[in-house]
């Protein structure tokens, strides 16, 4: 198949064009799919460009379209981001619990032997604490 080094660099060249031109390809749809302004023929007719006429449609496209693909990428990055972090404060929020919750804790710990008198007298103290600055606020 390959009779000289030239001939299988050609190929090596021709598969990196190829799997350059599928990557190009998927950002493409990806951004147009991604798209709100376009309407559902606008993406109807793009998408249809882009399967009968691949790197016409393709260079057209990044030719009228290409300086949005960069904002759009961005935004969806934003968005993702601010989910993300929104997540993680659900998440990793402590959870709201009332005094007698915090102290009925303490006092099971008390009883299993985990800490000590005056280490449950500290928590209900400070729960309690937490009640009379709530009713102050």
């Amino acid at each position: 198949m390959f009779d000289d080094n030239g001939s299988f660099l050609l190929a090596m060249f021709e598969f990196f064009i190829f799997v350059a031109w599928f990557m190009c390809l998927f950002w493409v749809f990806g951004d147009l799919f991604r798209d709100k302004d376009l309407s559902g023929v606008a993406k109807t007719f793009w998408t249809l460009f882009l399967v009968f006429l691949p790197i016409l449609g393709m260079l057209v496209y990044l030719i009228a379209r290409g300086g949005g693909m960069t904002e759009r990428a961005l935004a969806a990055q934003a968005e993702a981001v601010r989910r993300q972090n929104a997540y993680i404060r659900e998440v990793a929020a402590p959870a709201a619990t009332n005094p007698t919750d915090e102290i009925a804790s303490a006092k099971k710990l008390l009883d299993s032997g985990a800490i000590s008198a005056a280490e449950y007298e500290q928590l209900k103290a400070s729960a309690l604490a937490k009640t009379t600055a709530a009713a102050a606020a």
